[in-house]
């Protein structure tokens, strides 16, 4: 099974996210399949760069997102069409 989740990077007490696909029974830093998106929770305010066109690709072919990632698309939804 797939999961849209957390991968954890940067120094020590100065996290930095990927937010990654990956299969759930890796490791949280293992290879994953495809990057889409980056959360940085130290900036003011915490700074989300999400690629809805992939997450919503995965979550299509059944990749399920963890409560974390879920948390952070719906508070940054995509930018409308223009």
């Amino acid at each position: 099974m797939l999961m849209i989740r957390l991968a954890r990077f940067g120094a020590k007490k100065k996290p930095f996210y990927r937010i990654v696909v990956i299969e759930k029974e890796r490791a949280r830093d293992s290879r994953n399949l495809e990057v889409v998106g980056h959360y940085n929770p130290l900036t003011e305010p915490a700074t989300v760069k999400l690629e809805h066109e992939r997450i919503a690709h995965w979550t299509k072919n059944g990749a399920q997102m963890s409560e974390t990632v879920a948390r952070l698309v719906k508070n940054n939804p995509a930018p409308a069409a223009a």
